[in-house]
Parts: structure tokens; sequence; C-alpha cells
């Protein structure tokens, strides 16, 4: 049933789009960096690269093939089945940081008196509709609805201008470069490198049809660009000093947009942004544990695990941190933590993968 299942290079564009975007669009506000965070994107992104290369070029060495399917024919069924796991782990564990993220959101702004297990309990339904109907569903989805939330982006941007001030990008690396390249880190490992679960799902992919390089640096590039229109807009609309001050800075800036009595309280776009962004996230995420599982324990159909995992995922949600306080903290540990997955076992798998190619090759000729 898993191979029915196609989703097309457009699609998958739109999921990296909106993962590396992410939450961004709606807590983006001002890092260590303060006024030159839109200097800590860009060099994130740049640091991103050499992984993006690695990442495309295990793609393109085992073709039409899954992350998991990939790590067991390079490493071996034992140390394989073991990798897998550790991968299978890091996907769960980034699903339910974001549904901690939702939850936090809704309640903080909209229902402070209603407990997070409802609110987490209706997306985990949703979610575990969607992943039971397949991965093309969700493509499809996504490409429809990708258009709006960008073309919301542009709205609130183009409507903010007015409340504008130029000044509050000045003085440029007043601070230095260390907390620019300190919170260029973190989006590097935060955002940039979640990427690596794209390759979990490449196996849906007619790559045939598709150029992995076109995939990843279409989403890398233009998932980029929003996140820098979402920072200038809030620096520009807010000011640092206030920003500082703010759990979700992206909802604040949209607040205060207003023409006259005619539109007002547009902030509700936010909401239904984030809802979006994070039910395609949190359905990647998904999508890519039940893929791993059904592959550590052959199974026929990943859907077979979807409502278990999910709910095993919500509860992880509630007990990684107490409060938003402590939620916005963890992101700094976080950041190292994740360096194992985003990076060394990909180049591990990355280099014993050329070996095995080459050594291949030499034994044909």
């Amino acid at each position: 049933m898993m191979d029915k299942d196609i989703i097309t290079s457009k699609q998958i564009i739109s999921m990296m789009i909106t993962l590396i975007a992410g939450s961004t669009l709606l807590i983006s506000g001002a890092s260590e960096a303060k006024q030159d965070t839109w200097i800590s994107i860009l060099l994130g992104m740049v640091m991103v690269l050499p992984m993006i290369l690695v990442y495309v070029r295990i793609v393109k060495l085992y073709p039409n093939k899954n992350l998991f399917d990939i790590i067991e024919e390079v490493l071996g069924k034992i140390i394989g089945k073991i990798i897998n796991l550790l991968f299978v782990w890091y996907f769960f564990y980034l699903g339910a940081l974001v549904i901690r993220n939702i939850t936090e959101f809704i309640q903080i702004v909209s229902f402070p008196e209603t407990p997070q297990f409802f609110v987490a309990f209706f997306i985990g339904v949703l979610i575990i509709y969607t992943v039971r109907c397949g991965v093309e569903v969700l493509g499809r989805l996504i490409e429809f609805v990708l258009p709006f939330i960008i073309l919301t982006v542009f709205i609130t941007v183009f409507l903010s201008i007015p409340k504008m001030d130029i000044k509050d990008l000045k003085p440029v690396l007043y601070n230095g470069w260390k907390p620019i390249l300190k919170s260029a880190f973190i989006l590097f490992s935060s955002l940039f490198t979640d990427t690596v679960v794209f390759i979990a799902l490449f196996g849906f992919l007619d790559q045939k049809k598709s150029s992995p390089n076109k995939i990843y640096f279409s989403g890398l590039f233009i998932g980029t660009a929003l996140m820098l229109l979402v920072i200038f807009r809030n620096i520009l609309n807010l000011g640092i000093p206030n920003i500082s001050h703010l759990y979700y800075p992206s909802y604040a800036a949209v607040s205060v947009i207003s023409l006259g009595e005619f539109l007002q309280r547009i902030e509700v776009f936010i909401s239904l942004t984030l809802f979006i962004i994070g039910y395609v996230k949190l359905s990647i995420c998904s999508f890519a544990t039940s893929i791993g599982i059904a592959k550590l324990f052959n199974l026929d159909d990943y859907r077979e695990i979807v409502a278990p995992l999910t709910l095993l995922m919500l509860y992880l949600s509630f007990i990684l941190y107490d409060n938003a306080m402590e939620m916005f903290e963890f992101v700094n540990y976080n950041a190292y933590y994740k360096l194992l997955f985003q990076v060394v076992l990909p180049l591990i798998i990355w280099i014993v993968a050329e070996i095995k190619t080459q050594s291949s090759k030499s034994k044909i000729i």
C-alpha cells in the first residue's frame, strides 16, 4: 500500500517551505542578535548548505528509497536497525515539540482557561486521519494552502508599512558578531537542518521526474525569504524593546494593523497560519515516524500504527516542559542535541554510502 502513495516535486517543495519557515512565521522576533537577527538568518542558511548537499547526495545514491531503507542498505541489518530506531525517536520527538508549540500558543492567546489536553486531542485526531489517508493527500493539501500562507505574509507586510520605522534596524553589528553567530547556529539546528526528515519521504517521490537539488534548494531559499519578510515586519513594526518582552511577536505585530474601522483584528489569520503550519509539520513528523516503525517491525502498512503513535506523541508533548517560558529556554539546549540526527548520523551514512558505491564500481571494472 505504501507504494501507491505518490507525491510530486512541487508538493514536497511546498512541505519543505512550510517546515523551514515553520513556527518562525508565528514566533519570529528578535533573538540574541536583536536588530541583526536578519543577518543570523542569512548566516544560518549559508551554514546549512553543506548539509543540504549531503542530504541530496544520499538521496541520489539511492533513488526511490526512503531514509530507513537507505540506512539498512548502507549500514547493514543490525547497525541499520539501531540507527533507524534513533531516527524514529528523533522524528517522534520533533512531532511532540510541534504539538506543544501549537497548544501553548492557543492557550496563551485564545483560550487561557482551556486545558491544553483538549486542544491536543483534537489535533491528534486530525493527524491520525491525515496519515491514514496517505502522504499524497497531505501533499495536495499543502500545495493548495501554501499560496494563502504566503499571501497572508505579503499582505501583513504591506499593511505594516505605514507603521514601520527603519531606525529599528540600526545600529548594525552594535553587539558584535558573537550573538549573531550564536543565533545563526540555533537557526541552523532548530530549523534548517530539520529538513533531514524529508529523506524519509523521498521514497514516495518519482525521482525520474524530479530533481532532489531543485527540491531542497527551492524549499530552502523560498522558506528563508519568508523568514526574512516576517522578521523585518516584526522588528520594524514593534521595535526591539517591545519584541524582547513578547512570546509571540508575529501575533502582536499583526494585531496593531488596522485600516480605520474597515479592517481590524486580522491577527486571526496569523492564528490560522500557525495551525496550518503546525498541522503540516506534525503530519510530516508522523509520516516519517510511522514509516520508520513499519520498517523496524516489518509491517506491511505504516498506517497500522498511526493511532497509538500519535497518542504517545501527545503524551510526550505534555511532559517536555511545564510552561511557555521553559519551552523557549529549551530551544538553546535542544539545538546541540539535534546535531546528532541532523549532522553526525547523515555524515556517517553519506561517507559509508560513498565508500560502498566506489567499491562497487571498482569491482565492475
